[in-house]
């Protein structure tokens, strides 16, 4: 009898051993945890866009202001009309006001877009979403980044649909080239960018829809009127030029007019800014927005 407890207790030694090795086999086995700051970041943006691409009626709504726009107050109140060819080049830096109006319409179209783009932040909490998604191993940089992806997407969509209505009702197409037309929406890109960042930032800590609908009335008009969306500069009283050369959408509108129509090549325009500098604007306000809310996103976002 007592030579059997040796011989049994190596045996349970042995299958320890054994078992040890296959826990550590499976563990080893088992996929680990991605520790990426991206990681996640395509599911979160394609779940937005699934919502959005699925719903056309919301498309169809978001660009009837600015067919609006384009079709009555670009046509019917055509203000070229009052003016000589050589006054309305000088005025607006193209060939009618209608070609001024259509290019400003591509940053009204992604203004718009990407203020709605804290409301997802805002929904998202309120439905539990949120929650669920700050407990998973995904970034809260990750998540921000998603919020700001998606608006980006659906407002250069929606830029490119205004832009192929502007060209059907009568916008100047002399300038347009591939060139052109992607260096257009590089800037819209980094526009939306920017003002996507700007309202997801602002909505962090929102949990009421009212209150982010309020800042997105508050931000938008003042965005859009005190910029060149619309009207020329140089018709502007003094003070509001001033305010129109601190504005981001200036710069966007002033580089899509170089682009597109060709402003700073006609004669005793004054353009906003050289090309270059509305890019360099540009880059620097998408880098600085983006960084600011990703920062932000460490200390405001929480369950």
């Amino acid at each position: 009898m007592t030579e059997d407890i040796p011989v049994r207790a190596t045996i349970t030694t042995q299958e320890q051993v054994v078992e040890e090795r296959e826990r550590e086999r499976t563990f080893r086995a088992a996929p680990k945890l991605n520790r990426s700051p991206l990681h996640g970041l395509w599911a979160l943006t394609n779940r937005d866009l699934v919502k959005w691409y699925k719903n056309p009626i919301q498309l169809f709504i978001s660009l009837i202001q600015p067919v609006v726009w384009l079709g009555l107050f670009g046509k019917a109140l055509n203000f070229g009309a009052f003016l000589s060819g050589a006054q309305t080049q000088l005025t607006f830096g193209t060939t009618s006001y209608f070609s001024f109006l259509g290019a400003g319409m591509l940053a009204f179209i992604i203004l718009f877009t990407a203020a709605f783009s804290g409301m997802s932040v805002v929904w998202d909490r309120r439905f539990g979403f949120m929650n669920k998604a700050l407990s998973t191993p995904v970034g809260r940089g990750a998540i921000v980044t998603a919020k700001v992806l998606q608006a980006v997407v659906r407002s250069l969509i929606q830029a490119a649909i205004v832009l192929g209505i502007a060209v059907a009702l009568g916008m100047d197409t002399t300038y347009f080239s591939v060139a052109t037309v992607a260096g257009t929406f590089v800037i819209l890109f980094l526009m939306a960018f920017g003002l996507s960042s700007l309202f997801v930032m602002l909505a962090l800590r929102s949990s009421d829809w009212q209150t982010q609908m309020a800042v997105i009335n508050l931000l938008n008009l003042p965005l859009l009127f005190a910029s060149n969306a619309m009207f020329p500069v140089s018709i502007m009283p003094a003070w509001l030029q001033s305010v129109v050369k601190v504005n981001p959408v200036s710069y966007a509108n002033d580089a899509v007019r170089q682009m597109l129509l060709g402003s700073a090549n006609f004669p005793n325009y004054v353009v906003l800014a050289p090309l270059w500098a509305d890019f360099a604007v540009l880059v620097g306000f998408a880098a600085i927005l983006s960084v600011l809310g990703i920062v932000l996103s460490w200390k405001l976002l929480s369950k």
